[in-house]
């Protein structure tokens, strides 16, 4: 609701063909058409941009989950999105202890790493883009380890948008489904979460075979849908 607010408030500057008035430090500024034009053009594209936070779990860096990752990346940021990408095996992520420390203490974990910032960038983000290759029909353990930390927060979690991102050396049909699964089943304990798009990347096992893959323009089509 305030998103809409605001934006109908900087259409109306954007339209208007006068002088505005306005209070800055309690003196009065006119500002000319052209220059509100500008500005509320400006602010219109920070408002109406989406917060994108990619994870990629690969523990492989530019392999090929992490190369459909940046490709993601790439159609998010020119379509106005404010995008982040965090390599999770770069990270320093410990396992969850199931202590529940976190339960009496505000959501603090007991674990003092970066799961802290990134959880801080997970809750601030409209959209969370998830990326694993298939480890034995499952994700791999880097971003297992940042979803089970995450239950010190978990409640937090509103409204996300989720897009997923796989690999896998096999090409069957049914190779991704436990992997995806994964995926969703976090999801799942989130309120008002939405999955968004999937895209599979089948049949690639060295680094960068999937570059001439359809998935590379898949994932690029999905991020510039990103608004």
């Amino acid at each position: 609701m305030k998103r809409v607010l605001i934006f109908s408030v900087f259409l109306l500057l954007f339209v208007l063909n006068t002088v505005i008035v306005v209070i800055k430090n309690g003196i009065l500024v006119f500002r000319q058409k052209n220059n509100i034009r500008t500005f509320a053009k400006n602010k219109l594209i920070k408002i109406m941009s989406k917060k994108v936070l990619i994870l990629s779990g690969s523990p492989r860096r530019a392999g090929n989950s992490d190369l459909l990752s940046d490709r993601f990346m790439d159609g998010a940021v020119e379509a106005g999105n404010q995008v982040e990408k965090i390599n999770v095996a770069s990270r320093k992520i410990g396992y969850c202890r199931a202590c529940y420390y976190c339960k009496n203490h505000a959501g603090a974990c007991a674990i003092k790493d970066d799961m802290a910032e990134i959880l801080d960038k997970m809750l601030a983000a409209d959209v969370i883009v998830m990326a694993s290759p298939v480890y034995f029909y499952a994700i791999d353990a880097q971003l297992k380890a940042l979803i089970d930390r995450s239950v010190a927060r978990w409640l937090e979690f509103k409204n996300k948008e989720f897009y997923y991102i796989m690999t896998a050396a096999e090409d069957s049909e049914d190779v991704m489904d436990c992997t995806l699964e994964c995926f969703r089943g976090f999801a799942k304990c989130l309120e008002g979460s939405v999955e968004k798009g999937v895209i599979y990347g089948k049949g690639v096992y060295e680094k960068g075979e999937i570059l001439p893959h359809p998935a590379m323009q898949e994932a690029y089509e999905m991020g510039l849908s990103v608004k």
